[in-house]
């Protein structure tokens, strides 16, 4: 097994536009950015530490495939282990922001911290999903899912897409100096943890399915939505992206 004397992660403190923040970033090029028993120790003493210490936010840069499943349990177990701190720190008002744009994405097991984070920020070329089409393919079939279909991927787990159905916050260009600008904006801005909310989430969610329930394609999403040239918005740039969003929340979409 490969290893690394940072287990694929780094945290540490700093300051951004003056606020004091905490910081875990994913390497992606180690085993995927996937999450161990080391690799997730890391995290959840940063978010503890930060629970402790009330800085501006944590901010958690993202690029990872899962938990180590080779690892089995302990894994699974580093993996459920910064869920609940996320959301301890959450639940203490304590502002969590995500940001994904690196080369693998954020799938399995990251992806579901990344859902539970205040704010989520990604470049057009971030994906976020559940499952990676690897393993939909291997376990679906390729009639499915063709894993080797990039603008099929992208339509479905893209950046595009998760904003346009609500999943990810901010769309920016892939630029440094535009993730930090949109990480300074949502400092010391949290969102309500509450069971109403949380149950407001889930009413959404249901509504979602029932609405997009005969869509085919994230294209036919978009179309519902109030795209008028949905075969565009793959090779819009993100500034056009953004506008076209702020119209169709404008129109009540």
């Amino acid at each position: 097994m490969p290893v690394a004397f940072d287990d694929g992660v780094v945290t540490g403190e700093g300051l951004i536009a003056g606020h004091r923040v905490l910081i875990a970033a994913q390497e992606g090029g180690f085993m995927g950015g996937a999450i161990g028993e080391v690799h997730g120790a890391k995290i959840t003493g940063l978010i503890e530490r930060a629970i402790e210490t009330r800085p501006a936010a944590v901010i958690l840069l993202l690029d990872s495939g899962g938990v180590r499943l080779q690892e089995a349990n302990a894994g699974l177990l580093a993996m459920g282990e910064i869920h609940r701190v996320l959301l301890d720190a959450r639940s203490t008002g304590l502002p969590i922001l995500g940001a994904i744009g690196g080369r693998n994405g954020c799938y399995g097991g990251t992806s579901i911290i990344a859902r539970c984070c205040d704010c989520l920020i990604a470049s057009e070329e971030g994906r976020l999903s559940i499952s990676g089409p690897e393993v939909i393919e291997t376990v679906e079939g390729i009639e499915e899912f063709d894993a080797q279909d990039r603008a099929l991927v992208w339509r479905t787990m893209g950046a595009k897409h998760r904003r346009l159905i609500d999943e990810i916050d901010v769309i920016v260009p892939d630029d440094m100096s535009a993730f930090r600008n949109a990480i300074i904006a949502q400092l010391n801005v949290s969102r309500p943890l509450s069971l109403e909310t949380l149950e407001a989430e889930q009413s959404a969610l249901r509504r979602r399915v029932e609405r997009f329930r005969d869509a085919a394609d994230a294209r036919d999403i978009w179309r519902a939505l109030g795209v008028d040239s949905p075969e565009c918005v793959s090779e819009m740039e993100a500034d056009d992206f953004n506008r076209l969003v702020e119209g169709l929340e404008g129109s009540g979409s």
